[in-house]
């Protein structure tokens, strides 16, 4: 009797450290997902020249601060927009050299910050984040007078899944994922094994699944090495796509190398992309 009783203490033990486990990633799974600065990068025009700080209002009362660049004086211009959803980390300074990049191509970007980055008010979450990108695509229709049928849009890692929903709400001219993952708990259970994410999940981003209801054309940019979102998700989001798909592998590259931010290939892609829509 001792032995069994001793058996059934540790397994108590055990059962409720995983209780324990399991609540706190319930309670702080947001920490393990969104990774914002939340400091305040400097003015758009001291970063990239010409570059303007704009003010995006969502649905739920933000005003949330974002850059618009437009293409620099004497680029052959595209009547095309980009709104760009970044990644879950940084702020929108990281991606400025992208932002500079498209605009050299004659595109006018919209540099996304979520709500808690980058000296926005809020919390991130995914229905918070689908309104921000709510409120920068009213801003590019509303002030900076583009039209619908004239919009891209191109989301980053966590911005693809973003932008995805945007999608299939407000179909664009042509969508540009780099790096999707199939959904969020998917990708999680790669870094969290331990945990049942999907039961867990608050926050789901069903990536694969929207983008099968998306019929703009889609462009899907991965690194073959990348060791946050695996290449199989990548490719599992193109294999769903309603629309035509183009996917460009950049070899050896990882989830964070410059040459998914604004290499050659990337830039490449996304112009011909803009070309065939306008």
């Amino acid at each position: 009797m001792p032995k069994v009783s001793t058996l059934a203490r540790v397994l108590l033990a055990v059962l409720v450290l995983c209780a324990l486990l399991a609540a706190a990633a319930w309670l702080f799974q947001r920490r393990l997902i969104y990774f914002p600065d939340r400091s305040s990068p400097p003015a758009a025009d001291r970063v990239i020249p010409g570059a303007r700080d704009v003010t995006l209002r969502t649905t739920d009362g933000l005003s949330l601060t974002a850059w618009l660049i437009e293409p620099p004086p004497q680029t052959p211009g595209r009547p095309l927009a980009v709104l760009v959803a970044p990644g879950n980390a940084g702020h929108r300074l990281a991606r400025a050299p992208l932002a500079a990049a498209l605009a050299g191509r004659g595109l006018t970007v919209l540099l996304v910050e979520y709500r808690g980055y980058g000296g926005n008010p809020g919390s991130p979450s995914e229905d918070g984040l689908a309104r921000d990108v709510e409120a920068a695509r009213a801003f590019l229709l509303q002030q900076a007078g583009i039209p619908a049928e004239r919009l891209l849009y191109y989301g980053e890692s966590l911005g693809a899944a973003v932008v995805t929903a945007l999608a299939a709400k407000h179909p664009p001219a042509g969508l540009i994922l780099r790096s999707p993952f199939s959904d969020l708990a998917a990708v999680g259970r790669e870094h969290y094994p331990f945990l049942p994410v999907r039961l867990l999940a608050r926050d789901r981003f069903p990536v694969a699944e929207v983008v099968a209801r998306v019929a703009a054309p889609t462009l899907i940019v991965y690194g073959t090495a990348d060791a946050i979102v695996p290449p199989r998700q990548s490719l599992a989001v193109a294999a769903k796509a309603a629309g035509p798909v183009r996917v460009v592998a950049v070899d050896g590259a990882g989830h964070n190398d410059a040459s998914l931010l604004d290499g050659a290939e990337l830039i490449d892609a996304v112009a011909e992309l803009a070309a065939g829509v306008s």
